[in-house]
């Protein structure tokens, strides 16, 4: 796709994702982007039909064998699938049908338990329940005013002791951004030192789609929690 179709794209995101803000509604977008797709990925600017670059990086260093596993806002299914070859039990969901539908066609005899589900409200039965969570874009994704609420629905699945990874934007002051996406602050990453989590890295990354924007321009990082 061209840059002008891209930005196009991007454009459209952007007016979708404020009109249904407008309506109180923070996630019906994301069905409309899928649907109107007609199964043609390049009309989905977050699909990249590969895993995320950080966390096929960090899965060179661990093993998460046997290990349970969830993908939040699992989209294409391409993060879910890497953590099941590596043997992870993995659960993964979005809250568009039309994103889990195309995964299980993609993906027809995977061992990925893919789920149509909304993360601000998931069963009770889900806290406590991951040795492993991604989170890749999420936060991001959705809106300021709801981001506590949102911070804190990831933060409770997670087993004592388990490891969350974190992908996302980060915005330098607590002033809210043109979105979406609306870039992490510090302020809001340091929620879930609330739930008891720890930092235990931070690595910069840079796009490969624009290798030429530096990450501290950029604002992007992995983010290791405990």
């Amino acid at each position: 796709m061209n840059e002008d179709n891209l930005n196009s794209l991007r454009q459209k995101v952007k007016d979708l994702a404020l009109d249904y803000q407008k309506k109180d509604d923070f996630t019906g977008w994301f069905e409309v982007i899928y649907t109107e797709a007609l199964e043609d990925a390049e009309q989905i600017p977050w699909a990249k039909m590969q895993p995320h670059p950080c966390l096929e990086n960090w899965l060179k260093t661990v093993d998460v064998t046997n290990q349970t596993a969830l993908v939040i806002g699992c989209g294409l299914g391409d993060d879910s699938e890497i953590l099941a070859a590596k043997n992870a039990q993995v659960t993964a969901f979005d809250i568009a049908p039309s994103s889990i539908e195309w995964c299980q066609k993609r993906f027809k005899n995977s061992s990925v338990n893919y789920l149509v589900a909304d993360l601000l409200a998931l069963d009770d039965s889900w806290k406590n329940s991951f040795d492993l969570i991604f989170e890749s874009r999420t936060i991001q994704a959705l809106p300021i005013p709801i981001r506590r609420e949102v911070i804190a629905a990831i933060a409770t699945l997670l087993k004592p002791g388990g490891t969350l990874l974190i992908v996302t934007r980060l915005r330098e002051t607590e002033e809210i951004s043109e979105g979406p996406p609306w870039a992490v602050s510090e302020q809001e990453l340091s929620q879930f030192y609330e739930y008891g989590y720890q930092e235990i890295s931070r690595t910069p990354y840079v796009d490969p789609n624009n290798p030429s924007i530096l990450p501290e321009k950029d604002g992007r990082v992995r983010a290791s929690f405990l």
